[in-house]
This record gives structure tokens, C-alpha cells and sequence, in this order.
């Protein structure tokens, strides 16, 4: 990837071919490379492995070569069967902007980045939360992998321009680079199970063309994306951090989001399907011209949550967390005897941590499982 030399998004791009190659060194040379490598390459040399990434000359080797097996060795660790569904309605030549329900800090844009390349489409830029930013390796890591920051803070003045700076961006991406882009739905993951589009994420898409609000989001390619897990990933933390919202103010502690990140990873995730919906049209959008804007950005988002909603895929552990919160058997045809046994044995994995209130924990735990039950209800 040649990037035309720009100064206006130095901020904020990753890393372009040339600047690529002294963070290939700086990974090769990194304290952190045999973890690295005993992952990705188990039971490789790893000097064969050290000698190999200081080799790459491209973003390209880098995707193929490292992320393409990472992918891989997720998959063959940790999923019981990976799908995806829609992706022959879109066209490899063609870029969208891939907007996805977020439940995992790293896989879900990384699983996606898997498909695409599977099926000969080229991988997309990804938005990085400042706050993931936490040390060189991982920025390396992250701009050698066509990330691009997104700010995490600031007073609203600040938050105005870095909203329309990457609007901006993005749009330069997809109708002047000729590149792909993928975003969540709203800021930060999915906890409790409500995948919900921010019309706040609507609006900024609109920032940077803000003469013809139909235009400004048919020129994008929107395509809803939906993934699921049968085991939702990071749920015991996920359920904590909840429960303990629920008592106080939440605070997050040093280093966990990259716990959240590793957790992810190894956790065993049983199905994950990804399914890419048809783009969002000007046809699509014609319906909301007379709306004013915050009218407007409501009903793209409820538009985006439907497509997304409605290709969400249920397990039966969502149907048995559905059951068990409600204290009935509504749903005791999806899923067997077996099965609840084995999801009520990973809550029990909850009766290891000391709260004031271990039901209230597991009520928490059941609702991250049973809402895209009721969510789907409403679709």
C-alpha cells in the first residue's frame, strides 16, 4: 500500500508501505516476539520466524503472512465452526463501509478481515480506540495492520473537530484510496447483549458532507454486519464489570482492556457466524428525506439495527439464559438436556468470585445471553 503524501491525516492513518518496514524491525527485535510466535507459528524456529517479519517489505506480507494465520490458529483453538453468510452479494472490487454490532475488542474486525480474504475481497482499514494505544508494540502492531486511531476523550469543542476529522477520513478512504473501512456500531463493545447503532456514529458519517444528508451516506456503501458467538466472548468479565457498574462507579483498571483482548482470544467460542448484509442504498434512505437531522440519524440507526438484528444468529445457550432469567420453559425446543447442562456448569464458574450479591451477578451474566432473545422478538 503506496499512500498519496498527505499531511491532513498524519494524526490519526496508519502506517503506509515505507513507514511499515521499521516496524517490521521493531516487532522482529521485540521482547514480545516469541509470544507472538509461539502462537502464530507453533512449533516453528524462531529465529526462522524473526528473520521472516524483518523480510516483509509491505502491509500486504504483514496481512498474509501473520494476521491471515493468526486468524487461523483462533479458529483451530478456539471455534468449534466459523461461517459467514451475504459476502457473495458484495462485489471484490467494489469498497464499503462495513458497520458491525461489536462484541469482541479484537475479533470481530479481525474474523471479518479473514472472510473478506477468503473470499477474494481486499482487507479494510479498521478504526483504533486511542485508549488501545497503550504501548509502541501495540501501536506497531496496530498501524502495520491498516488501523487508524479514533479519539476515546475530550471536552465537546475537541470532540466536534475529531468527529469531523475522522468523517473526513473515512470518506477519504472509500472514494479516494479505494479502500474498505470497518467500524462498530456504537463506542466500545456490546456488554449486557443490546446491540444498538449510537446515532451519534450516524451523525459524524454525515459530517463531512453535510449539504445532502441522502447523498452524504449512499456515497459510504454501508453494509450492516452481524456477529455472533455462541459463547459470548469475555462474558465472566463482562458480567463483572456490569454488576459492579450496577453498585458504583466503574473505573477501569490498568491493563484490562488487553486482558479482554487475550481472554478473547483464547476463550473457547464454540459457532461464530458473520453475516454481511446488502449495502444500505440511496433507495433505502429516500424514505427519511423530510426528516430533520436528528430525525434522520434515528431512523439510519434503527435501519442499521434491523439488518443487523435480523441476521443475528441464536444458540441455544441464548435460549437457555432466556429460560433460566425468566423462570420458565419457553424455549426448551432449541436446545437439549446436554446442552443447558454445559451452560449451567461454565455459570457455576461464577461462584469463584467474592460479591455482595453472587444471584445478582448471575442474573447479569443471564441477561447477556437472553437479550438478543428479546431483541430479536422486536425485530
Amino acid at each position: 500500500m503506496i499512500m498519496e503524501k498527505t499531511t491532513k491525516f498524519d494524526d490519526i492513518r496508519p502506517y503506509d508501505d515505507q513507514e511499515a518496514i521499521p516496524a517490521f524491525q521493531r516487532i522482529a527485535d521485540s521482547e514480545f516476539l516469541p509470544i507472538i510466535s509461539s502462537f502464530i507459528y507453533p512449533g516453528d524456529d524462531l529465529e526462522k520466524i524473526r528473520s521472516m517479519v524483518k523480510q516483509f517489505s509491505c502491509i500486504e506480507d504483514f496481512q498474509m503472512k501473520v494476521m491471515y494465520r493468526f486468524n487461523e490458529q483462533v479458529i483451530e483453538r478456539s471455534i468449534k465452526q466459523f461461517s459467514c453468510s451475504g459476502i457473495e452479494k458484495l462485489t471484490p472490487s467494489e469498497n464499503y463501509l462495513y458497520v458491525s454490532n461489536h462484541r469482541d475488542i479484537m475479533l470481530d474486525s479481525s474474523l471479518l478481515q479473514y472472510t473478506l480474504v477468503k473470499n477474494g475481497h481486499q482487507t479494510s482499514e479498521i478504526t483504533f480506540g486511542s485508549n488501545l494505544m497503550s504501548s509502541p508494540l501495540i501501536i506497531d502492531m496496530g498501524k502495520i495492520n491498516k488501523m487508524f486511531r479514533v479519539e476515546r476523550a475530550g471536552n465537546m469543542k475537541d470532540f466536534y473537530k475529531s468527529s469531523l476529522h475522522l468523517s473526513e477520513y473515512i470518506r477519504y478512504v472509500l472514494t479516494h484510496k479505494k479502500e474498505s473501512v470497518w467500524i462498530a456500531q456504537r463506542n466500545g463493545r456490546t456488554k449486557d447483549g443490546n446491540d444498538a447503532t449510537d446515532q451519534g456514529i450516524i451523525k459524524m458519517f454525515g459530517m463531512s458532507k453535510p449539504n445532502d444528508k441522502i447523498a452524504a451516506l449512499a456515497e459510504l456503501k454501508i453494509v450492516p454486519v452481524s456477529i455472533s458467538y455462541e459463547w459470548e466472548s469475555c462474558d465472566i468479565l463482562k458480567a463483572l464489570e456490569l454488576y459492579e457498574t450496577s453498585k458504583t462507579k466503574y473505573v477501569k483498571k490498568p491493563g484490562e482492556d488487553l486482558n479482554s483482548i487475550i481472554t478473547g482470544i483464547l476463550q473457547q467460542k464454540g459457532c461464530v457466524h458473520i453475516h454481511l448484509g446488502a449495502p444500505i442504498t440511496k433507495e433505502d434512505l429516500m424514505p427519511f428525506d423530510q426528516c430533520t437531522s436528528n430525525e434522520y440519524n434515528r431512523c439510519v440507526a434503527t435501519l442499521l439495527d434491523e439488518r443487523i438484528l435480523s441476521h443475528y444468529r441464536l444458540y441455544p445457550n441464548n435460549y437457555i439464559a432466556h429460560d433460566l432469567l425468566y423462570g420458565n420453559c419457553m424455549y426448551k425446543n432449541n436446545y437439549t438436556r446436554e446442552q443447558k447442562q454445559l451452560f449451567l456448569a461454565h455459570i457455576k464458574k461464577l461462584d469463584g468470585y467474592d460479591v455482595d450479591d453472587l444471584n445478582a451477578l448471575k442474573d447479569v451474566f443471564l441477561q447477556i445471553y437472553a437479550n438478543p432473545v428479546n431483541k430479536s422478538n422486536f425485530i
